[in-house]
């Protein structure tokens, strides 16, 4: 890679003695329980080059988000910028996008998520009062992503349509069932919300779908080259998912995965995966 500062596009940081993180709800999350701040993850991307981060919510807690961006305020930190959280079910959302902004560290917050793929409502997405907030984003300026399963994926390519000026990004290709051979309907469903000019995707969260403890790069390879080959290098992103990821791998797994799926990518191509394509897409 020759960029010169690598961007990882999507990590955590919590502190679970601090917060309740009820997603955690059983000894499969134990290694994620404890402190995953800045600190430890300067030392995830230790020895890796220069490094700037984007910092995704975990929780519907505007609190959260409001700690996450009082983080990217402080330069000794690689977060550069953070995609937080408000209720977009909320009538007054665009009032809380705006307290998020006037607080220490706003001008880092490109954009907003939810944890949609817990909702039991497949068309969650499409509801009025969240495609009433979606369009106070597009007024703000700031980046929707999209955190489903591919049984909500149909909804997302519909709200993608339905908001054009929207910018969206699908997080983890989005979460194809690789541990039961899930190839379809994720591989069309990418297909479709791949057409679709206002959706970008992160190359990211692939090796959790997959068995934790007997994955290989040959498993989880087609997968992501399929979301690439779709995307295309100008809409595609690197995020590690730290420290979600480490459940089945280590960091420099994460992103060795990401640089076999670029190999045969030029090296302009290469630089927009790992750096070019967040900055135009997020904006910092």
């Amino acid at each position: 890679m020759t960029v010169s500062v690598r961007v990882d596009a999507h990590h955590h940081l919590w502190d679970t003695a601090e917060r309740d993180y009820g997603w955690m709800d059983g000894a499969w999350a134990d290694p994620l329980r404890g402190r995953f701040g800045p600190h430890e993850l300067a030392a995830a991307v230790r020895n890796r080059g220069e490094v700037a981060t984007i910092a995704v919510q975990a929780l519907a807690d505007a609190a959260e988000s409001a700690e996450l961006l009082a983080i990217a305020a402080d330069p000794s930190t690689p977060v550069a910028a953070v995609v937080g959280w408000v209720d977009l079910t909320a009538q007054d959302a665009a009032d809380h996008i705006a307290a998020l902004r006037a607080g220490p560290g706003g001008a880092h917050l490109v954009g907003i998520r939810h944890l949609v793929q817990d909702e039991p409502d497949p068309r969650w997405l499409l509801r009025p009062d969240v495609g009433r907030s979606l369009a106070a984003l597009t007024r703000a300026g700031l980046v929707y992503d999209l955190l489903v399963k591919p049984p909500q994926l149909a909804a997302a390519g519909r709200v993608a349509q339905e908001h054009p000026e929207q910018s969206f990004v699908l997080d983890h290709i989005g979460k194809p069932e690789i541990d039961a051979d899930g190839w379809e309907p994720w591989a069309e469903a990418i297909r479709d919300i791949g057409a679709l000019p206002n959706v970008t995707v992160k190359l990211s969260g692939v090796v959790t779908e997959a068995d934790w403890q007997d994955w290989t790069f040959d498993r989880l390879l087609p997968y992501a080259r399929h979301a690439l080959q779709t995307f295309g290098p100008e809409r595609t992103m690197f995020g590690s998912d730290w420290p979600v990821c480490t459940l089945a791998a280590s960091y420099d797994d994460v992103l060795s995965l990401a640089e076999r799926t670029c190999a045969d990518l030029s090296t302009a191509e290469r630089d927009r995966v790992f750096g070019g394509t967040a900055r135009a897409v997020y904006g910092f």
